[in-house]
């Protein structure tokens, strides 16, 4: 009942109206496995340059992450750099290095290719169906994306999408891909393009999972003070992933419990800069603020 995750371990350079940082350790995969290892096992396949920290190597070894699919190219490894406006909703990317990244060739170990949990994490859509294409028929498999794809190979994404289980989108995402305004109409829309979930992510606003024949809708959970939104969708992903995996069980109750869960790792993601914030974490201390958000959203 393995779960991998592809995606981009990274160097983030994060601005905010309290703090600045450079080269935080960030990337999709590194947020997700982050999140999602308190649930399951993880394996990630990923690739970085000859630059990577070897304490963060090590650091995420400890952590229980299997790293055999990890590629280390000569060059640089993948950075990023931003700044957040004083409402953390605005933000301005500054830069964006590609570096080996812009070269990869994802290579899943032959240990890995009966996962039955796959999360494609942000990526040029050629790079996921190659990802896709190496593993024998996955139980479920959930895609993230972005606006840049959706404009410059659109194609390609919607080839995809016809082979995964369910998708992350926010809200511009979702009416670039379909054209539509109202939010649930474009959302009804996407589950015609193929996944059977469709998950729209909105912030501090909470999350929505939609299918065919469920609608299901919770708030944030209330964090008292943001530190760093970074990497906050995909530690949603990492804790819902994770839960799913973990019960093996995709019946309603489970995942609308996977919402919550990917909604309290997200809440510890946000609350310092990079994955620090996830790190250290106990179960018991996920399943407490799990449970006040059972409060929360209960009537």
């Amino acid at each position: 009942m393995s779960l991998l995750v592809i995606g981009t371990l990274a160097y983030d350079s994060i601005e905010t109206v309290h703090e600045s940082r450079r080269d935080v350790l960030g990337g999709s995969a590194t947020y997700f496995a982050s999140a999602a290892r308190y649930f399951h096992p993880v394996s990630l396949v990923g690739v970085v340059g000859d630059d990577f920290k070897r304490e963060h190597i090590d650091m995420l070894k400890n952590r229980g992450i299997d790293l055999a699919g990890l590629e280390v190219a000569a060059g640089k490894t993948f950075r990023w750099s931003g700044r957040y406006a004083a409402d953390w909703n605005t933000r301005t990317t500054l830069d964006t290095q590609l570096n080996v990244f812009e070269r990869f060739d994802p290579k899943i170990p032959v240990a890995q290719r009966n996962s039955r949990y796959l999360f494609l994490a942000n990526a040029a859509p050629g790079i996921q169906a190659k990802a896709l294409d190496q593993v024998s028929h996955p139980a479920f498999t959930m895609l993230d994306t972005m606006n840049l794809w959706i404009d410059i190979a659109k194609d390609e994404l919607l080839h995809v999408l016809r082979r995964v289980d369910a998708v992350v989108l926010n809200d511009e995402e979702v009416r670039m891909l379909t054209g539509e305004r109202n939010l649930l109409r474009a959302a009804g829309a996407v589950l015609g393009l193929g996944p059977r979930y469709v998950i729209l992510k909105k912030g501090e606003h909470g999350a929505f999972l939609l299918s065919s024949n469920a609608h299901f809708s919770l708030p944030a959970y209330p964090v008292e003070e943001v530190v760093d939104p970074t990497g906050a969708g995909d530690s949603f992903a990492g804790g819902f992933m994770g839960y799913v995996a973990e019960q093996n069980s995709f019946d309603p109750k489970v995942m609308r419990r996977a919402m919550l869960y990917g909604t309290v790792t997200a809440s510890f993601c946000v609350e310092g800069f990079g994955v620090e914030a996830l790190d250290g974490r106990s179960r018991e201390e996920i399943d407490r603020r799990f449970d006040e958000l059972m409060t929360i959203v209960s009537v």
